[in-house]
C-alpha cells in the first residue's frame, strides 16, 4: 500500500531537561521508529540535534527549519514539551506533526510509544485527522524597545520572583483598561494550553476548535478576578505596575528581572501548528483518559 508522507522528518528528545543527561532511550526509540518509516518506504531525514546527542547515523540529517522546507510530516517522539518545540519552529512551514509519547501525560504526542507500529503506519498511508492549533505572538517591551519576540503554543505567563509580595498588572485588551490585578501571576493560555498551567490555577477547558484564549490570574488578591474566555483577534497588553521580582515565559522561554512599566503583549500568530491524529481521534476521550474522568476510585 502506498504512502501519503514519503519525506518523514524525525525529532526525538535526547536529554532530560532538569539534568540535561542524554536519554538513552532516545536512541533506540529512533531507531526503532525509523525502521518501521524505512520498511513503509519512507525517506527519513533525522533532526540536527536529535542526531548528534542520540548518535543515530545513516540518514539525511537537517536543522528543524531545514525538516520544515523538505519534509511531508515530522513524527516527534518525546512529551509534551519536546513537541511543543518542534510546532514552534514548524507551524511557520505549514508542516504536520505526529507525536509519539517518550513523556508522562502526552495530551498532544497521542501515540504510545509501546504500541506505536499500527497506528504510525495508518497515519503515514494517509489515515488521520487534522488538529489545527492557534498560537501566540507574544512580545516584551521596555520603554519603546522590543527586548523579546517570540510565538508560544500554550501560554505567556507573568509571575512573581522568589519573595512572597504579589506582582500587580495591569490588563488591556485593544487599548481599552480592564482590571488591575494583583496576583501571583496572570497566564494567557490558548486551547492548547488551557489543560497546562492554567488547567492547575482554574482555569477552564477550551475546546481546539474554538477561537478564543483564557485569561486567567494565578492566586488573585481579589476573589473577584475570575478566570475569562475571550476571542483570539484582539490584543491584550500586561504592564507591571508593581513588583520585587517578575518573570515572563513563552512556554518555556523565561525572561526574567522584569521591571516596572515593562508591557508584554500577546496577539494570535499568523500560524497555526498542524497536528496528526489517528483516525477516528476525538479531543473528549483524550481528556477523559488523562484527566480519569469516570474512573472508580477504590
Amino acid at each position: 500500500m502506498s504512502v501519503k508522507y514519503r519525506r518523514v522528518g524525525l525529532i526525538g528528545k535526547y536529554s532530560d531537561p532538569v539534568s540535561g543527561a542524554a536519554l538513552p532511550s532516545t536512541r533506540q526509540n529512533l531507531l526503532a521508529v525509523s525502521q518501521l518509516l524505512v520498511e513503509l518506504g519512507c525517506e527519513v531525514i533525522l533532526e540536527q540535534q536529535s542526531a548528534a546527542n542520540t548518535g543515530v547515523s545513516g540518514f539525511r540529517v537537517m536543522t528543524t527549519e531545514e525538516l520544515g522546507q523538505y519534509c511531508d510530516v515530522a513524527v516527534v517522539i518525546g512529551g509534551d514539551g519536546t513537541m511543543l518545540g518542534a510546532a514552534r519552529v514548524l507551524a511557520a512551514y505549514d508542516l504536520p506533526l505526529i507525536g509519539i509519547n517518550q513523556g508522562r501525560l502526552g495530551f498532544i504526542t497521542d501515540i504510545e510509544l509501546n504500541n506505536f507500529h499500527t497506528p504510525l503506519t495508518n497515519m503515514i498511508r494517509g489515515a488521520v485527522e487534522e488538529d489545527r492549533r492557534s498560537l501566540i505572538h507574544g512580545s516584551l517591551f521596555r520603554g519603546g524597545a522590543c527586548l523579546f519576540d517570540a510565538v508560544a503554543l500554550n501560554d505567556v505567563v507573568v509571575t512573581r520572583g522568589s519573595t512572597s509580595a504579589m506582582v500587580e498588572l495591569r490588563v488591556e485588551i485593544d487599548g481599552h483598561f480592564v482590571a488591575n490585578h494583583r496576583a501571583d501571576g496572570f497566564i494567557i493560555a490558548t486551547p492548547t494550553g488551557a489543560s497546562a498551567y492554567s488547567l492547575s490555577a482554574g482555569g477552564p477547558l477550551i475546546h481546539p476548535s474554538v477561537a478564543g484564549w483564557a485569561l486567567v490570574p494565578i492566586a488573585p488578591h481579589n476573589l473577584s478576578n475570575r478566570p475569562i474566555v475571550l476571542a483570539d483577534t484582539g490584543e491584550i497588553q500586561l504592564e507591571i505596575v508593581a513588583a520585587r521580582e517578575a518573570s515572563a515565559s513563552f512556554d518555556m522561554q523565561a525572561i526574567t528581572a522584569l521591571q516596572v512599566g515593562d508591557r508584554i503583549t500577546a496577539r494570535r500568530s499568523a500560524h497555526q501548528a498542524i497536528f496528526l491524529h489517528e483516525a477516528g481521534w476525538n479531543y473528549f476521550d483524550v481528556l477523559r483518559r488523562k484527566l480519569h474522568w469516570n474512573a472508580r476510585n477504590g
